[in-house]
Order: C-alpha cells, then structure tokens, then sequence
C-alpha cells in the first residue's frame, strides 16, 4: 500500500504530519532531541514567549492530580531575545519546524514580541496565549471575552506578517464565539484549549498545594471537555482548529481530528513519556494504514451523527 498523506495545512502553511508539541510541556524542543529526531514532528511550539526574562512563580509549582496534574510555573523563560539570540538556530539546526508561543502582560508586549520574532525568517508561526493575566484590565484574561480576542489579535496581526495561531481559554462560557471573533480579527487559526482553572488543598496542614493557589488542570481529565470544546469550534469558523488537551495516545489525537480538528498538539503526555509525540505520529500512520486510507485529509471531520 502507499504510505499514507500525514501532511495538513493551517492556512498558508504547509505540515508534514499534524503531530506538534504543546507549548509550555516541551521546552524549547531542544530538551527532547535526546530522545527522538524532533524534526520528525508536525512543528514544535516552544514554551511561552515575553518581552523579558520571567522567573516565574515560586515552588511549589506542579501537583499530581487524579488523571492529570495542576500547574503554575507562571511562564518562567528565557525572554524572546535570548530565544532568538541563542534557542532558534538551533531549532534551525535540528531540521524542525517550529512556533513560537507567546504572552504579554499588555496588548503592546504582545505586539512587541511578535515585531522581534517577525525577523526570524525560520520561524514558522506565532502562537498568542490570549489566557494571560491582563493588567490594565484589571487582571481579566484576554481570552474571556470576545471583544478582548478581538483587540488583542488584531494587534498581533498588525505587527507580523507571520502565521497567527491564537491559543484560546476554555474558562468561557461560549468558546466558539471566541474563537469567531479571533477568526473575524485575522487569525490564520485557532488552538484550543488551554489548561482549566483549578485548585488543590492539603487537608492536613490546610494549605493550597500550590504556591500560587489556583493552577491549570491538564491531562486526561480534562480530554471530554477539549474535545467537546474543539467540535463546537469547528463547526462554528472556517479557519483551521487545533486541537490540544488531554491527548496521551494516537486514538486520542484521532478522535480531536475526527471532529475537525486540523492538527493537534501533545502536552502533559511528554511529562510522562518523552517519546509521547513521536509515538503519537507512529500509531496515526498505522491506523490510516489499517483503514486503507489515503490520508488524514480523507480521515478529519469524518464524525457521523
């Protein structure tokens, strides 16, 4: 049998398969090439971008939770300088594509970290974390509205000429909207979802387990939601969806292309298995092999109803 056509497109850009790493679980990618050749991956999106270095939030940071875990690293990083400067010729390197996601504390550092990465001709899109506290809004998340998404993409839109993903909340009440009004702003596409917002106390000393208090709930837990979630969106806007949460296995990743979803992206599976992506991208093959499918594109938004 030929092998099968992995290949997707996210509007202007072209992916040899629709496997990428999530950002904020896989480094800078260059931490897995230890284990596997990461060029082989879809893209990899590094963790979160900002205007400077972020030292992120004190320990403790990560709690095991029942089918996943709660997080508030607070988006420690290098600062988009020195990931120019030092991270991406590198990534060059390695032969892989990748994206860059990135956060701001205002609309104008989200802008100006999109202008200095616009110069970095390897780069292949930009991923705006709209879920980021936004102080001059009084601390509400871009993301928790439609007219926040709007503001802040069109922002991001005006200053790059690169691929715009806009990574979305699903703390919302009516995500598809949303991600509607990101579409309507000029995103290329959307990708959802982003951690839940969530908690976890110690009953003996009575005191949250996180420093923080409150974290992001990721893993399998809260793959119903994601994939509920990415449906909605798919059937809502006509720029590609990907789909992020909860995806540990290549059927997991299958069921998020099969409503819709364009291309997804592997997360708290990397904490577990370093080799989760690859693994991921080997058993998708497999199956459309199985199936005697010609590709993905013969595969995605395929749910009967």
């Amino acid at each position: 049998m030929v092998k099968p056509d992995l290949s997707v497109s996210l509007g202007s850009l072209r992916l040899k398969n629709p496997v990428m790493s999530a950002s904020g679980t896989f480094g800078y990618g260059l931490e897995f090439a230890p284990f596997y050749d990461i060029s082989r991956l879809g893209a990899v999106v590094v963790k979160g971008l900002s205007l400077a270095p972020t030292p992120g939030n004190p320990p403790g940071r990560i709690v095991e939770t029942a089918s996943g875990m709660l997080n508030a690293i607070g988006l420690q990083n290098i600062g988009v300088e020195r990931f120019m400067a030092d991270v991406a010729p590198q990534l060059e390197g390695a032969g892989a594509v990748f994206a860059a996601n990135i956060y701001g504390r205002t609309a104008e550092e989200y802008e100006a970290v999109a202008e200095r990465l616009s110069g970095l001709s390897s780069l292949a899109a930009i991923e705006v974390n709209a879920s980021c506290p936004n102080v001059k809004e009084g601390g509400m998340a871009f993301g928790a509205a439609p007219e926040g998404i709007q503001r802040l993409t069109e922002r991001v839109r005006k200053a790059t000429d690169k691929p715009v993903w806009v990574k979305l909340s699903p703390n919302v009440s009516d995500i598809a909207s949303v991600a509607a009004a990101a579409e309507a702003s000029g995103a290329d596409a959307v990708s959802l979802i982003n951690t839940i917002v969530g908690m976890a106390v110690d009953h003996r000393t009575r005191r949250p387990k996180l420093s923080n208090t409150t974290g992001g709930l990721s893993g399998p837990a809260i793959k119903p939601v994601a994939l509920r979630m990415v449906w909605e969106v798919c059937r809502r806007v006509k720029i590609p969806v990907i789909g992020i949460g909860g995806i540990q296995t290549a059927a997991d990743a299958l069921e998020f292309l099969l409503v819709g979803a364009a291309a997804v992206q592997v997360g708290t599976a990397n904490f577990r298995n370093p080799r989760a992506c690859v693994e991921i991208l080997e058993g998708i093959e497999a199956f459309l092999r199985e199936e005697r499918l010609s590709g993905i594109a013969e595969y995605r938004g395929g749910l009967l109803l």
